[in-house]
């Protein structure tokens, strides 16, 4: 499982012209499920990103949580995380989960946030999506 997390001032998706998803302060997640994952990895990737100490605090130091700021999220499905662009110019997505393995996960790594974050947004599993977002900082961290 891949994260790749920005950390907004506010973000958005949009489908067909319908914005599907929207936050005001917090992460935006783009999420790629591999082959292979399973709830554990879920589990502990949620609860590193609901932990992850990546806004200021009173002094300016970078040290406060998503929970401590009252941030929200919007996790958006992204299997091309995994795209394997080693050989020729088209990559190859054959690490990225099936279909049905893979929006299972995303939905079981929603409700782990949930858990944690009262507001918890996102995308359509595997739609088109126009994601819009104002990123902080800017202040992007990946997590596997």
């Amino acid at each position: 499982m891949k994260a790749v997390i920005q950390r907004v001032r506010h973000a958005s998706v949009t489908v067909d012209g319908q914005t599907v998803g929207r936050i005001e302060q917090g992460f935006l997640v783009l999420l790629g499920v591999g082959e292979g994952d399973t709830k554990a990895e879920a589990d502990r990737i949620s609860k590193k990103l609901v932990n992850l100490r990546i806004f200021s605090d009173e002094n300016g130091k970078i040290n406060r949580s998503l929970k401590d700021v009252g941030g929200s999220l919007l996790v958006v499905s992204q299997f091309t995380l995994y795209a394997d662009c080693r050989h020729g110019n088209r990559p190859g997505f054959s690490a990225a989960a099936k279909p049905e393995a893979a929006e299972a996960l995303y939905e079981y790594f929603m409700e782990k946030c949930r858990e944690e974050i009262p507001v918890v947004e996102h995308g359509i599993f595997g739609a088109h999506m126009d994601v819009e977002l104002l990123n902080d900082g800017p202040f992007t961290v990946i997590l596997e």
